[in-house]
């Protein structure tokens, strides 16, 4: 039986900084989304090993995919069509969530999007962009012409971790967005990543206008990546053994990745990688899914805030660590101190 077209399914970006909230809150949105739709989400990690997609409990009505390993504006642009053309036809979602790097600058996503290959299959919505306003504590932030196009692109934007601020710097940041951005937006508060989900189902098209183009500092950044990102989704083929984790790293857009994978059955001690984590330098992106002697548990540590949540995750152990060019401390004592938390 001949299956009808696949037509303007709604898509949406969910778009921010490292750090900033955005798989919390689209946990929220699957979590109040209407029961009667089913859901594609697409994640793009700047790391290797795959993290992201362990966080998100397996549902019949939701689909996770995962594309780790570059930037999808930028290095993956290629391996995005063909893995969007293949998700689409296979699921025939009802609506659709990308949410990119949060190094990536969007860009060149919003137009393969609204390109040929998906006229009149995809109907891109509101552009969602997650702001924490502690981000604009540092100058470096404010300054940075990626952080600037993602809320310069935003139809909305979505202020995260307010839940740990008091209202004058919440207000803070509504000013400075009102000042800096041209242009309308929508601004919501959206502690613990609560953004009601009627942004999105009730939300128009993305905005007509001038898109700023990804930048030829950015895209050339983007190019000094120590693996080849086609090879980056197969990560069953590198499957760990037991005494044997597989180390992956790379380094593009200034900043450096290092992750591990260990075999399923290897247990890590809890008191013991709590300590090692709390050790780490502060401005270390920290995320994982750990096998521990408590339990499966997951990590999640943005400004030195990395509490253990329990997991659904039971494949294998995944740890990745994101910093600055330069900040990322050496490999073989970090590998050192975690092979001294196993158990």
């Amino acid at each position: 039986m001949t299956r009808p077209p696949l037509r303007d399914i709604p898509a949406h970006l969910i778009t921010g900084f490292l750090g900033g909230g955005k798989s919390t809150l689209i946990h929220h949105l699957i979590a109040h989304k209407p029961p009667g739709e089913r859901w594609a989400v697409l994640i793009n990690e700047f790391g290797q090993v795959g993290v992201d997609q362990t966080m998100f409990a397996e549902r019949d009505d939701v689909v996770v995919q995962a594309l780790p390993g570059g930037c999808l504006c930028c290095q993956l642009a290629t391996v995005l069509q063909t893995s969007l053309v293949q998700l689409l036809r296979r699921e025939r979602p009802d609506r659709l969530i990308i949410e990119p790097s949060g190094l990536g600058h969007p860009s060149g996503l919003i137009e393969l999007l609204r390109g040929e290959a998906f006229a009149g299959v995809l109907s891109l919505r509101d552009v969602v962009t997650v702001l924490d306003p502690r981000r604009l504590d540092d100058p470096r932030a404010r300054g940075h012409e990626t952080f600037l196009d993602q809320l310069r692109l935003a139809d909305g934007v979505a202020l995260t971790m307010v839940d740990r601020l008091d209202a004058a710097r919440v207000m803070a940041a509504r000013d400075w967005l009102a000042e800096t951005l041209p242009g309308e937006r929508w601004v919501v508060e959206a502690p613990h990543g609560r953004l009601p989900v009627a942004r999105l189902l009730e939300g128009g098209a993305h905005r007509e206008g001038a898109e700023p183009a990804s930048p030829a500092s950015h895209r050339a950044q983007a190019q000094i990546q120590t693996q080849t990102p086609g090879l980056l989704l197969d990560l069953d083929a590198r499957a760990p053994r037991v005494g044997a984790p597989v180390r992956e790293s790379g380094a593009s857009l200034g900043h450096e990745s290092l992750g591990w994978r260990w075999h399923a059955d290897e247990v890590f001690a809890t008191a013991a990688i709590t300590a090692w984590l709390d050790a780490l330098p502060a401005a270390l992106r920290v995320k994982g899914v750990l096998h521990t002697d408590t339990g499966w548990v997951t990590v999640n540590r943005a400004r030195n805030d990395a509490p253990l949540s329990p997991s659904e995750w039971r494949r294998d152990s995944r740890l990745e660590l994101i910093a600055e060019a330069g900040e990322m401390p050496d490999a073989e004592a970090l590998e050192a101190g975690l092979v001294g938390c196993r158990r």
